[in-house]
């Protein structure tokens, strides 16, 4: 029950089918209430979440984002010592979805984009020389689900619709994004610095911490964020929360790619390219000492 992206490519013994299609493709299946496989796809979970899902399943439940975090989801690495990804984590003890309930998920109108796609598989990828992704779909075939039997047809977007896809792929696209070019990128990016990976992690997936941040004196100091916007993103409504999401990806295309959209506050700008410069020049100067010390013969105890 996940999308995959661009390295995320099917194998073999994976249980979706290795056809690439489009939207148009005619798929047969339907899930419901009385099916004999009922329930059986939230007993054994293994669905990651996108920034959005978590905006959307904390705002259900009434949770900060860090809450949420605690209770209903755990970290992973996306890549090796690069950033992370969230998955919804089960019941203690057990393998099952902490929200299913005999008559079906009791979060459904708010459930993560992996589930409203189920069982089709999307596939978002993007080359390196490219900016935008492109993505294309696979059909999910698990022994258990029954749902395949189920005399319905329809197509891939018609399916798409039905599960309120619309809204969650284009609120998730910056998110993906982020995670291709990166992915993509490899050694040209290098692995991120902790303080990179917790800048993404905060950004992402704890969207309260974020607004706080985007809202202290020194990200003002440095970021001339216009007012009109500031406001459309500060406050507690939904609405509010997707612009401080597309707010954040954007926050990180500029520090992690360098791509800026946001303009900066010339004198902090250039306060800050000299505390830079100041750095580099103190860690070279450091480095050179370093060497000469080690180059010394006479801490390697030889006669003047």
């Amino acid at each position: 029950m996940d999308t995959y992206m661009a390295k995320d490519l099917p194998f073999p013994e994976s249980p979706v089918v290795p056809e690439m299609v489009d939207g148009s493709k005619n798929i047969q299946f339907r899930c419901r209430q009385g099916i004999a496989c009922w329930n059986a796809c939230c007993s054994n979970i293994d669905i990651s979440l996108t920034p959005y899902d978590i905006l959307r399943l904390k705002r259900r439940l009434g949770l900060a984002s860090a809450q949420f975090l605690q209770q209903y989801a755990v970290p992973y690495e996306l890549e090796k010592d690069g950033i992370a990804g969230i998955k919804l984590k089960p019941v203690s003890g057990g393998s099952a979805c902490q929200f299913m309930t005999p008559e079906g998920c009791s979060v459904y109108e708010d459930r993560p984009t992996a589930c409203r796609y189920y069982p089709v598989a999307l596939l978002s990828m993007r080359k390196q020389d490219e900016y935008t992704d492109t993505h294309s779909y696979a059909l999910v075939k698990e022994e258990h689900c029954l749902g395949h039997n189920e005399p319905r047809s329809l197509s891939i977007d018609d399916y798409r619709a039905e599960q309120g896809l619309t809204e969650y792929d284009e609120q998730g696209r910056g998110w993906r994004q982020l995670v291709l070019k990166k992915m993509s990128s490899g050694p040209t990016v290098g692995k991120p610095s902790v303080k990179s990976r917790q800048l993404f992690f905060m950004t992402c997936y704890d969207l309260d911490t974020f607004r706080a941040f985007v809202d202290s004196g020194p990200f003002n100091e440095l970021y001339d964020v216009p007012p009109v916007e500031r406001q459309a993103m500060m406050g507690d409504t939904l609405q509010a929360e997707q612009a401080l999401l597309q707010f954040g990806y954007r926050f990180l295309r500029q520090v992690l790619f360098g791509e800026e959209t946001i303009p900066l506050h010339k004198e902090a700008a250039e306060k800050r390219r000299a505390q830079a410069r100041e750095k580099a020049f103190a860690a070279e100067r450091e480095a050179a000492e370093k060497l000469a010390r080690e180059e010394d013969p006479r801490d390697e105890g030889f006669d003047d």
